[in-house]
């Protein structure tokens, strides 16, 4: 059955979509990551959740899951080219982010922003 999208943010959001995929992306925008490290880089989520949300998007072409031989097996994670052109939209996404949480600070909500830092894409 074919696909439609009423607009063209649908493309984007079916595959970047959703509370994870954008904090994983913007993690392996650092580098190559193994689970575990990026379970401890976003402890809220669940082991099942991540690994279901690296399944969508190696699916999807966005990311590369390498295989290393040996015991116990060493598997790591990293963008690909196509992962690497979500670039401009993921700092774009963290900048708003950014002013709203300074935002919200400024009209004395009580939130806090514990890491701004986005450079992991800054480096490609």
């Amino acid at each position: 059955m074919k696909k439609i999208y009423h607009l063209a943010i649908e493309a984007t959001l079916d595959v970047i979509g959703g509370k994870w995929k954008p904090i994983i992306l913007c993690h392996l925008g650092n580098g190559p990551m193994r689970t575990g490290a990026l379970k401890k880089q976003i402890p809220s989520i669940t082991q099942k959740m991540l690994v279901q949300q690296l399944r969508e998007l190696e699916a999807d072409k966005i990311i590369t899951r390498k295989v290393y031989g040996e015991v116990p097996p060493k598997v790591e994670y990293s963008l690909t080219e196509q992962g690497k052109s979500l670039r401009e939209i993921l700092i774009a996404m963290s900048v708003w982010g950014e002013k709203r949480v300074h935002d919200m600070v400024d009209s004395g909500k009580d939130v806090e922003l514990l890491n701004d830092n986005y450079s992991g894409f800054l480096n490609y």
